[in-house]
């Protein structure tokens, strides 16, 4: 007995985390890879399942997001018409924006070099962005936030920062990069990694609050991650604030050469 010969593809997609129970099929709730295997089927007349780069969380977006599927048809990322039936299909809140071929090793989660989150707090009440950003009405050191981030750089163990029985094999990660910025209003901090553990950048975000309000100084974030005791942060933020804003990986995994995403965010 013969196996038919699938082909891999990559889809880049973005959706708004409010309405779905994360990224991962579960039971009594409705999550974003539920949708997209019922739409992919339907429209492919076939049964697709589709692989995500990794969890998010309820409420949390993605301007970026990677998922992969196999299908037994070829070409699809040619067929100029089935981006366009598809995200006819799709519910507003999700969109499809690339279907690419990779190799039939290529993994949209274990093959990521790395992957980069942004946290959006919103200094005043804005009516138009509370699905998308923490409203905090208050004054915090940015520079202190700041100087605690470098703690954050380099290989670490994140026990400190991740969700009690997450079932981790490892809290390792490492940590390329880490910073604040302020634009119109909001203060965003970005986090890329080659890894992160369930909660962790919603826990660093809530112990760098604390830092920003002075109760904790930067130093003590060190003690913190030498702890390893998720009851040593700071809470965890809300989630509405948190966005996937990128993926990368290695190039040799794609059929094709490939440019970088230009999927943007609208602020």
């Amino acid at each position: 007995m013969t196996t038919e010969r699938k082909n891999r593809y990559f889809v880049e997609i973005s959706f708004k985390g409010t309405r779905f129970h994360g990224w991962q099929i579960q039971k009594n709730a409705i999550s974003v890879q539920e949708v997209l295997n019922e739409k992919f089927s339907s429209i492919l007349r076939e049964e697709i399942q589709v692989t995500g780069a990794g969890r998010t969380d309820t409420g949390v977006h993605a301007l970026y997001y990677v998922g992969h599927f196999d299908s037994r048809r070829e070409n699809l990322h040619t067929d100029v018409s089935l981006l366009y039936h598809i995200n006819q299909f799709l519910p507003h809140d999700i969109s499809v924006y690339r279907i690419l071929p990779v190799k039939n090793d290529a993994h949209a989660r274990f093959s990521a070099i790395s992957r980069t989150y942004e946290y959006r707090i919103c200094r005043k009440k804005n009516p138009f962005l509370h699905e998308f950003a923490w409203m905090l009405h208050r004054e915090l050191n940015l520079e202190a936030m700041q100087t605690a981030c470098m703690y954050l750089t380099g290989k670490h163990d994140f026990s400190s920062f991740c969700k009690v029985h997450s079932g981790a094999r490892t809290h390792i990660c490492v940590v390329e990069e880490a910073v604040w910025s302020e634009r119109d209003g909001m203060l965003i901090f970005r986090i890329t990694a080659d890894r992160f553990l369930r909660n962790m950048v919603r826990a660093i975000v809530g112990t760098m609050v604390e830092i920003g309000k002075e109760s904790l100084s930067p130093a003590e974030m060190a003690d913190i991650m030498e702890a390893r005791n998720r009851s040593e942060a700071g809470e965890s933020v809300p989630p509405q604030g948190l966005f996937l804003t990128r993926i990368v990986y290695p190039p040799d995994i794609f059929v094709e050469k490939w440019t970088p995403p230009t999927v943007q965010g609208f602020f």
